[in-house]
């Protein structure tokens, strides 16, 4: 059984998605490939470095292309971050259908004002990439894990965090219809803890 992560940016698919890689789940983050695109300097990698960096998405050839080629042969994929355009959606259910594999579609819903708030609060470390908080009780300013220093993302400023937002409102919202047509279509309130939402998705995937 495949699993597919929607929601607003700052929702916690990525939590939730490390959850799930370690009930055995191959997780593919469309994140991580374009970060790994990144860090070759490929060109593809810098075109798409442009347009993260403003909030955008990427163009749905170039992901759809990189991921279909990360999946290739697997089973039980977790799929984090894709697909986020009805286009993609589509391409991918023609593939899992052609390799005669199922799918869970798990949205985790939040209101604008609680994404929004998880957005700008993110803070990362320049020497391991720890992600802090800062209204974590135990945030200091400095990185939990190495001391190192800590830095905001641009796409994590208030102002890329809301076309974030409207950009997902315009590609992605079309995917919930899509999607909750099928038989394993989940809706789970992700405004919650992040333990609260892990137990609820456990126990809707054992249904």
């Amino acid at each position: 059984m495949n699993i597919i992560l929607l929601g607003y940016p700052g929702a916690g698919k990525g939590t939730e998605a490390e959850n799930l890689k370690k009930q055995g789940y191959y997780h593919v983050s469309t994140g991580d490939l374009i970060r790994a695109e990144i860090k070759k300097e490929s060109p593809l990698g810098k075109q798409v470095k442009d347009l993260i960096s403003k909030g955008n998405l990427v163009p749905d050839a170039l992901i759809t292309e990189i991921l279909l080629s990360a999946i290739k042969g697997k089973e039980n994929i977790l799929f984090d971050g894709f697909p986020r355009t009805l286009a993609q959606a589509q391409t991918l259910t023609k593939y899992l259908q052609d390799a005669g594999q199922k799918v869970k579609v798990i949205l985790l819903k939040a209101s604008e004002e609680v994404v929004l708030r998880r957005l700008t609060s993110r803070r990362l470390c320049k020497d391991c990439g720890h992600i802090e908080n800062i209204y974590w009780p135990s945030y200091t300013g400095k990185c939990s894990k190495c001391g190192g220093e800590l830095y905001t993302r641009a796409d994590d400023t208030l102002e890329s965090a809301k076309h974030r937002l409207d950009v997902f409102r315009k590609e992605t919202e079309p995917l919930l219809e899509y999607y909750s047509k099928e038989e394993g279509y989940i809706t789970v309130d992700a405004s919650r803890s992040a333990e609260e939402v892990s137990l609820t998705v456990k126990r809707a995937l054992e249904v």
